[in-house]
């Protein structure tokens, strides 16, 4: 064992440089000062940056992916606690299959997803509606929040619950003062998961977005199909921060290693 330290440690660090290099590369490349795709071999700048900030079309992208993700992962964590619940407690008819149903989105394909919602949406004559792009993101996302919940549920104990509902506590207050409170980081964990998933999403969101409800992922796509210049780059590195400040703000409040693993 301490002959593979050394070398395991190695080929971790490795695999993190590996991880991680491309991200710095973004991030540098968006404080440039050239017109092309370059490192900032010749000083830094802000140029890209201000740049960003000056397209009204990626401020309003920006905020639409920042509404759509809030919404769709409440959403799917409302819709994915008490399935979780009823999958980990109860035996009945069709459970396998409501699980399966829940989590089938991990599996398929968004692009096979997109065309379908996308021929959905058109029967239905609701294309461009940001509340039918609310339901697109909230299929897509559920699955990741049922996981944690559901890994949450099967590893809590439940003598507190047994407890309490011996003394006479009703079902809503069980669940809000006891059972709540300990799937937390389930919880918690998967709505956090389905945010950056939801946020991040732009293979099915290409199909059933329209230009007023155009999502910041989709917008860079676009964009990216007609200029390629840093400014890119320089929104690559503003997402990067965003997602960086939120994983840290919930480590700094709750603890990742709760949230993430799904323990006390």
């Amino acid at each position: 064992m301490s002959k593979n330290g050394p070398l395991a440690l190695s080929f971790h660090a490795l695999v993190v440089v590996f991880m991680l290099a491309p991200l710095v590369v973004v991030c540098l490349v968006a404080f440039t000062p050239e017109n092309t795709l370059s490192l900032p071999w010749h000083g830094f700048s802000l140029r890209w940056f201000r740049a960003v900030f000056e397209r009204a079309d990626f401020i309003q992208s920006f905020y639409n992916s920042l509404i759509l993700a809030v919404a769709a992962a409440t959403l799917a964590t409302l819709i994915a606690v008490p399935a979780a619940l009823a999958i980990t407690r109860y035996r009945f008819p069709g459970r396998d299959f409501l699980n399966g149903l829940f989590l089938s989105p991990i599996i398929i394909p968004h692009l096979v997803l997109g065309v379908a919602m996308l021929r959905l949406f058109a029967l239905m004559g609701v294309n461009g509606s940001f509340v039918w792009l609310m339901f697109a993101h909230v299929v897509v996302i559920t699955p990741y929040v049922l996981r944690l919940v559901i890994a949450a549920s099967i590893g809590m104990d439940r003598s507190a619950e047994q407890a309490a509902e011996s003394l006479g506590a009703s079902r809503f207050t069980l669940f809000r003062l006891i059972t709540l409170p300990m799937i937390l980081p389930g919880v918690a964990g998967g709505w956090l998961l389905a945010f950056i998933n939801s946020f991040d999403e732009v293979t099915l969101s290409i199909f059933v977005t329209s230009p007023s409800t155009q999502t910041l992922p989709v917008r860079m796509y676009v964009y990216a199909t007609e200029s390629i210049d840093p400014m890119m780059a320089a929104v690559s590195a503003l997402v990067i921060a965003l997602t960086a400040a939120t994983m840290i703000i919930l480590d700094r409040v709750y603890g990742l290693d709760r949230v993430l693993v799904g323990r006390h």
